[in-house]
């Protein structure tokens, strides 16, 4: 059965009933043309919900005047949501993401609609997902009909993120720019902090990490390692000059040896250049990437991530500020998880020693009220700010709390000790 072929995007999301559950693709391929469309279309349709992870320039189903009509179901936070979520207008769901696919996969979240961006179908008939499969395919797999974008910059990746032309129910063919995700990591507290995380990292490293100044400041200060991986959730630009400089080369890795593995990328144009047509990249259903199963499979493991705020304790709260939800629990916990378990595995959480310019502490006496510990305390290996590396791994309370006021930014090192004692009865 061959698609709809319609003249506008306005025409392909028509298809839309009321009470329909959407999927929408997600990060660098969230298909803005589309949503844009849905916004006018959502107008004329009640009881829609839509499920989406973070997004990218999808602010317009955020307006005020649609909160009748559509409902978001968030299974992580960003720019578009985020104020809706805090408001109460949006709907927060904490889950591991490598949980995502199973949802669906199982029926437990039913998809009427999934709205995609796939690049142009091959001889074969056949369009990729590109710079984005994470919960998307199996989205694709389960939902009633597929709504796409044909884009012709869309990137052609390998690995699991294929969908034949035929399955799609309407389609719209228009070139877009995507979303690029430029990074500064030249800032004195991301080089310190990325040079403190450089010195745990170990030739021939399995390396997981984020999109961000921090991780770009790490990769930064790799130049000189050897033998380095790749098993990650996401990457950006920071992976590109390890690649070229022979560092990263995914040699001894168990688990898809000689591949970079992912389940999206966002960054510069220049990243997208390089995973297309890229057998030596490999975009992976988030289920498998993310699986703490899979992640153990190879050694030495580096899981860096990064957090809003840390106790003293050592339990991480990566998901909100108190109960404002920011982001997601995302893959962290899959991630650091796996490293534990790892041959030679270790995690690391990384973060500033302070927000609001300066005059908050994220390393707290105990984490903020209706903060969501997303790792807790028996998880966490190692706390890193711009002021040093404290590890935690079978550290008492007491010595966990002496670890982490010393990488405090000083000012607020005297006020921790005193609270420490007051709260914990910790005399450090």
């Amino acid at each position: 059965m061959t698609p709809i072929i319609c003249q506008s995007a306005l025409e392909a999301v028509s298809l839309i009933e009321n009470n329909e559950t959407l999927w929408t693709h997600s990060m660098g391929a969230t298909p803005k043309v589309l949503l844009d469309a849905l916004a006018q279309h959502a107008l004329k349709k009640q009881g829609l919900t839509l499920l989406q992870l973070h997004t990218e320039r999808a602010e317009s189903l955020s307006a005020a005047h649609l909160k009748p009509h559509i409902r978001h179901r968030c299974y992580f936070g960003g720019a578009p949501t985020r104020e809706l979520l805090q408001q109460g207008d949006a709907d927060y769901v904490p889950i591991f993401l490598s949980e995502v696919p199973k949802l669906f996969r199982s029926g437990e979240q039913k998809i009427d609609t999934a709205i995609i961006q796939v690049s142009p179908p091959d001889k074969h008939g056949i369009c990729s997902l590109g710079i984005s499969v994470e919960a998307t395919l199996a989205a694709c797999q389960v939902a009633g009909k597929i709504i796409a974008h044909i884009n012709p910059m869309m990137p052609r990746t390998h690995g699991d993120g294929f969908i034949h032309y035929n399955k799609l129910a309407a389609v719209f063919e228009q070139s877009m720019p995507l979303p690029q995700h430029l990074i500064d990591s030249s800032d004195e507290t991301s080089q310190a902090i990325g040079q403190h995380v450089a010195t745990l990292v170990r030739d021939g490293d399995c390396l997981q990490m984020g999109i961000g100044a921090i991780p770009d400041a790490v990769l930064s200060c790799l130049t000189q390692h050897k033998n380095l991986g790749v098993h990650t959730e996401l990457f950006s630009d920071g992976v590109l000059n390890l690649v070229e400089l022979g560092v990263i080369n995914n040699s001894l890795k168990k688990v898809h040896p000689g591949k970079t593995v992912t389940g999206f990328a966002l960054g510069s144009q220049r990243l997208y250049d390089f995973v297309d047509d890229n057998p030596s990249v490999i975009f992976m259903d988030i289920e498998q990437v993310n699986d703490t199963a899979i992640i153990r499979k190879n050694p030495n493991v580096m899981s860096i991530n990064s957090a809003l705020q840390v106790d003293i304790s050592g339990q991480v709260c990566a998901d909100s500020l108190g109960t404002k939800i920011y982001s997601g629990v995302g893959g962290q916990m899959d991630f650091i998880r796996g490293a534990g378990l790892s041959e030679g595995g270790r995690s690391v959480i990384a973060l500033p020693s302070t927000a609001a310019n300066g005059t908050v502490s994220r390393i707290a006496t105990v984490l903020s009220p209706g903060a969501g510990v997303v790792t807790t305390r028996a998880h966490v290996h190692y706390i890193v700010t711009e002021y040093g590396c404290a590890y935690l791994r079978a550290k008492s309370l007491r010595e966990r709390a002496r670890a982490l006021i010393d990488i405090a930014h000083p000012k607020f090192r005297e006020q921790l000790c005193q609270e420490a004692f007051e709260m914990w009865q910790l005399r450090v």
